[in-house]
């Protein structure tokens, strides 16, 4: 087996996750008022759970998750299943930003970030 068979598109499906995960997950817990948008137009029952702990912490617990969340896609070693639960909460994550925030010039991005979080769920291991 040479170097290219092990280039299948769920490595760099996973890559590429990883990488916005990380990105987004440090900037989050650096600058946490800076994503205070977000929170934007998300459902009444979601808004009085936040308010309890405030936005800030909020968003520091999310920006937690997805340097989590980076991890498992980055960490080649680690058990499919723990990638698989981490392609779930991406995907749910993305769905639900299109679903309460609404398309627009910033999230639209978030569509090919659902597919790709669909694409390493649904996917085919390449180890």
């Amino acid at each position: 087996m040479n170097l290219f068979d092990k280039l299948t598109p769920q490595l760099f499906l996973r890559l590429g996750l990883g990488a916005v995960f990380a990105y987004s997950g440090l900037n989050i817990l650096l600058h946490p008022t800076a994503w205070t948008w977000a929170l934007r137009g998300l459902p009444a029952f979601i808004q009085t759970q936040i308010d309890r702990v405030g936005p800030e912490m909020y968003l520091r617990g999310q920006g937690i998750a997805e340097l989590a969340m980076a991890a498992a896609f980055l960490a080649w070693f680690l058990p499919r299943w723990l990638v698989r639960i981490a392609a779930f909460f991406a995907a749910v994550e993305m769905a639900a930003i299109l679903v309460f925030v609404g398309v627009d010039a910033a999230t639209f991005r978030d569509i090919g970030l659902l597919g790709a979080a669909l694409g390493v769920l649904f996917g085919r291991a390449f180890y």
